[in-house]
């Protein structure tokens, strides 16, 4: 599956979207469009070769919009875990990407070190100083205009003839809808054209037939509304530019995610250490950073020991220790020490670049509850332009009155704003996922943010979720030599990268380990080989009871561990029961604070484990959690999921290989960032920290944003539900129902905002 993102300029309403979309859906190649008002992007997903001057056309045949930048990006089955596996700084990609700007066919490739984000950027700041300027050129013209109308009224001064008025109203409106509004009439024109209507062809039909009104009214047919045409487009540009700004501050968090990365880098080259742009830093190269710099990108400490500052990326607060052979994160802060640092990601496979791209997809992603509001805004303006048709023919057969029949349908056509219900729900989703990001916690998907709030149940996987996944072995207990033991087992253990096999394999410390032949690893039992001409096995109870293991002599000693909440690895040697060693896993210092928090929200918990029902009992105690399947194989785990799952709504928490399944097949899959890159991959969303303090934090995130986003819809339709048949009842004045429409995009907009003042 191929898929495109394009940046498009010239789109500032709901119904722009909208038609942008059905308009790319058409060119051969384009399997579905997804084109977001908010973030200005249009995401594609590609059946075969798309031409890109098709995707030009496409978007510029529908309105006044063009295609400012497109990044190309192929998924197959074979890389798309190397694509999440950058996601989150690890493993190898292959890189094939080429950009193609010439009209030809594309050929994937995504340069988002370069544009992703960026250009977003730049194209808000190109949007908001074109409105302003707009703006505050439109204003003085309209206070004159509005002097003029106005001044017999207020003032009893009557500056000119009623002609010679009309005269000077269509000379001074003539710049602001015909040079400051051309934009929006070329726009509107098109939409007619193409039959894909906007917001520009309720603004431009709705000032054009104002301002003609003052031809007419010379020839006495009508009154004129020349003056009212100016200050409808004052108003509309006046709207937009706060609208456009306000959108702005809501992309803030990914802005500021942007401005993060470091400049300049200080690397050594040939024995001297030079200071380059940080474009320049290559794979291998040794920068030097120095207490209070940024560290330029993702690497590992060659030498020296520092805190790291990473609240930046992660929001972590407290300054991390590194020392030798740790991995650091680009545009995280060197607190004090003296560091090398060797450069492993650069440009878009950093960190940093990777939590963007998540962000950004996220903030372009639709949920279920947009759709309501997506189909009504498809046939939004063209519902609006019959209702004009509706409303003036009514209204001049029922009063015979032609001026007022007029004023009417321009106050229909002005009012009703599309832009509102297309802004609610995005709008929301940017400001959310961008507060998400700022602290560690990443929507992957957005629909998760719905679906949350039917959550009934949180499922944990034990080790790396609750515990810290870093076992020690805390006690042997030996029926044999103890060194002949761990000889024995370290051999054996050597074989696998489990983190229990780790830990048994450093507390040996053996300098030589014995040859071991028939090494298989029993999933979820444990291990088995053959040193010499004695089978070996280390595992649990579940491998004895299969392999007839009495444990008579253990038995004591495993109760005991297992009490302990220890995970217990009995050793024997052709069948006979020679030792145990136990193995420890602390949980994670808030783990029981978290597990409060949910029971406090009404939330049940439950926790999952290949472990015995002693140990993992004694873990749950520890932590508080209400309900405990233990010994569950991994393949297993997906079943018990849809076996909750009858019981209500599930929110599976994990971090491993094992868990993946879980996860996809869980409502809400929570993955640890600090877990296996599959793991994140599956996750609907990723915890930065790893920290079971994120997940109550994502829980009231997406409360938040979804409680905002009903909030927006509320608004938006109520808007529309309210003032349209007020201005078809003829109690509006066209000027105050551009008013009217412009607030509330902005309230929009604004009541998005706010969700910074929640406490997540």
């Amino acid at each position: 599956m191929k898929k495109a993102i394009i940046d498009i300029e010239g789109m500032h309403c709901a119904s722009c979207a909208a038609n942008l979309g059905k308009s790319l859906k058409k060119v051969k190649g384009v399997k579905d469009a997804n084109v977001n008002l908010v973030v200005k992007k249009g995401y594609l997903e590609l059946s075969g070769k798309v031409k890109e001057e098709d995707l030009r056309k496409a978007v510029s045949k529908v309105g006044n919009y063009k295609i400012a930048n497109i990044d190309y990006e192929n998924y197959g089955k074979d890389d798309k875990e190397n694509n999440y596996r950058n996601t989150m700084g690890g493993g190898e990609r292959d890189d094939n990407h080429k950009m193609n700007h010439d009209g030809h066919d594309m050929r994937g490739g995504m340069n988002h070190g370069k544009h992703t984000g960026h250009e977003h950027g730049s194209v808000d700041e190109k949007e908001i100083k074109s409105w302003k300027r707009k703006m505050w050129i439109a204003w003085p013209i309209t206070i004159v205009i509005m002097f003029v109308m106005f001044s017999e009224r207020l003032f009893g001064l009557r500056l000119f003839e009623e002609n010679i008025i009309v005269i000077v109203l269509l000379i001074l409106s003539f710049p602001v809808i015909f040079i400051l509004g051309w934009q929006t009439l070329k726009g509107g024109l098109k939409g007619y054209i193409s039959f894909y209507f906007n917001m520009d062809s309720l603004i431009g039909l709705g000032t054009v037939i104002a301002w003609l009104t003052g031809i007419l009214a010379l020839f006495g047919i009508t009154q004129d509304f020349s003056g009212i045409s100016a200050m409808i487009m004052t108003f509309f540009i006046t709207g937009k530019y706060v609208e456009v700004k306000a959108r702005g501050q809501a992309g803030q968090e990914i802005k500021k995610l942007l401005e993060l990365g470091a400049k300049k880098a200080r690397i050594i080259r040939n024995g001297k250490e030079i200071g380059i742009d940080i474009s320049e830093v290559k794979v291998g190269d040794i920068m030097i950073v120095k207490p209070g710099e940024k560290i330029p990108t993702d690497g590992i400490i060659v030498k020296g020991e520092s805190s790291i500052d990473e609240s930046s990326v992660t929001g972590e607060s407290v300054p991390i220790d590194k020392v030798l052979g740790d991995k650091v994160i680009g545009a995280t802060v060197n607190q004090d020490g003296i560091l090398e640092v060797k450069a492993e990601k650069i440009g878009r496979d950093t960190f940093l670049s990777n939590v963007i791209k998540l962000v950004e997809n996220a903030q372009g992603s639709k949920i279920p509850i947009q759709a309501f509001s997506d189909k009504i805004t498809n046939v939004f303006v063209p519902v609006i332009l019959g209702l004009t048709i509706l409303t003036f023919v009514g209204w001049y057969y029922y009063t015979g009155d032609l001026s007022r029949a007029i004023g009417v349908a321009i106050s229909v056509l002005v009012i009703a704003c599309p832009c509102a219900l297309g802004l609610a729900t995005p709008t929301a989703l940017m400001v959310g996922s961008g507060i998400g990001a700022k602290r560690g916690i990443l929507i992957r998907k957005g629909e998760a943010i719905q679906t949350m709030k039917e959550v009934k149940i949180v499922m944990f996987d034990k080790t790396g979720t609750i515990t810290k996944g870093k076992p020690e072995v805390v006690d042997i207990y030996s029926l044999v030599k103890e060194n002949y033991l761990m000889e024995v087992v370290a051999s054996i253990e050597k074989q696998s990268e489990h983190p229990i096999s780790h830990a048994i394999v450093e507390k040996a410390g053996l300098k030589k380990y014995k040859e071991v032949s028939g090494f298989k690893i029993l999933r979820g039992r444990g291990v088995t080989g053959v040193i010499g001409k004695k089978k070996i096995l280390i595992g649990n109870r579940t491998l004895m009871d299969e392999n007839k293991v009495k444990l008579d002599k253990l038995e004591k000693k495993v109760k005991e561990y297992e009490s302990k909440g220890q995970t217990t690895m009995i050793v024997a040697e052709n069948k006979e029961a020679i030792g145990v060693i136990s193995v420890a896993d602390d949980v994670k210092e808030d783990s029981k604070e978290a597990i409060k928090e949910l029971h406090d929200s009404g939330y049940k918990t439950v926790m999952i484990t290949g472990d015995n029902e002693a140990t993992a009992r004694a873990i749950a105690k520890k932590v508080g959690i209400d309900e405990v399947i233990a010994n569950v194989l991994p393949e297993d785990k997906v079943r018990k999921v849809e076996e909750l799952q009858e019981k209500g709504m599930v929110a599976f928490v994990g971090d491993g290989v094992n868990d993946a399944p879980a996860l996809k097949q869980a409502n809400v899959g929570i993955a640890m960032g600090t877990g296996t890159d599959i793991a994140i991959e599956a996750g609907d969303i990723v915890l930065v920290k790893g920290s079971l303090q994120g997940v109550v934090g994502a829980i009231n995130l997406s409360k938040a944003t979804f409680k905002k986003i009903k909030q927006n819809l509320f608004w938006a339709f109520g808007y529309n539900v309210i003032a349209i048949p007020i201005a078809v009842a003829g109690f509006l004045n066209p000027a105050i129902a551009e008013i009217a429409m412009a607030l509330s995009s902005v309230t929009v907009v604004g009541n998005a905002n706010l969700l910074r003042k929640k406490k997540i």
